[in-house]
């Protein structure tokens, strides 16, 4: 992987030997939807025609899913860090993950046809362990449908739909802008008044504001790894699950 999981997948600094590793990969695969913009330049400069858009090795995971929050007016600078194609963040719907798997299992038999029914076998048994997993995290969440909580980012919004959270607002003004006083002050004032518990954030957003927060308020901040390698027990897909499931379940 070319990112950590536990970076802000908006803002990887390119490295040569990224270029190196391109250049020598027989597939790549991005999450898409203009969060990781900053593989096209990397991507050219490999000069490796097969993981370029529209070579056999190429992959878009994103392909497929129903976006998020696509954005219907005008978007400029003013409008903060709004992707046009919608919210990237869809692999935290555990459901898409389905999609996501079939998209690479797609790119696997293209580059290696000899292997197609060992790909094929275990992206069936990666859909059902899935389908069993998520039927016990929407089980262990069913206490938490209906809260309102607050993210950092907009991170959350395809989790927070399949589980039935409500997001009552954000800590950033705008996506990828941080919280001025004055917004501090109003969400302050709505979370007091709906009483919100919950403060959904991770480990690469300052955390002084969130601190601010529950200071104020009494909520308590979850912070939550976004991806896999975002913590120490994300060690896998499942376990991503498993960990953010567990630690929203443990907010009293």
């Amino acid at each position: 992987s070319l990112a950590r999981g536990d970076q802000d997948l908006h803002r990887i600094e390119p490295r040569p030997s990224f270029v190196t590793k391109l250049a020598q990969a027989d597939l790549v695969v991005r999450i898409g939807m203009d969060l990781d913009l900053w593989m096209d330049a990397l991507l050219r400069s490999a000069r490796n025609a097969q993981v370029r858009e529209g070579g056999k090795g190429y992959v878009d995971a994103s392909a497929g899913i129903a976006p998020l929050e696509v954005p219907t007016g005008k978007v400029d600078g003013a409008s903060g860090d709004i992707h046009l194609y919608g919210n990237p963040h869809y692999w935290l719907d555990p459901a898409n993950g389905k999609i996501i798997a079939k998209n690479i299992l797609a790119g696997l038999v293209r580059v290696d046809a000899g292997g197609a029914e060992h790909y094929r076998k275990n992206y069936a048994t990666f859909c059902v362990r899935l389908d069993e997993k998520l039927a016990a995290w929407k089980k262990q969440l069913e206490p938490l449908q209906g809260a309102k909580i607050v993210t950092y980012h907009t991170t959350w919004s395809y989790f927070n739909r399949r589980f039935g959270l409500v997001l009552a607002g954000t800590v950033e003004v705008k996506p990828g802008i941080p919280p001025s006083a004055s917004h501090l002050n109003a969400l302050l004032g709505m979370m007091k008044r709906e009483q919100v518990q919950i403060v959904m954030t991770t480990g690469y957003y300052p955390a002084r504001f969130t601190q601010l927060i529950t200071r104020e308020t009494g909520a308590t901040a979850v912070v939550l790894p976004t991806s896999v390698g975002g913590s120490r027990d994300a060690t896998d897909y499942f376990a991503l699950f498993d960990t953010t499931v567990a630690r929203l379940r443990a907010v009293k």
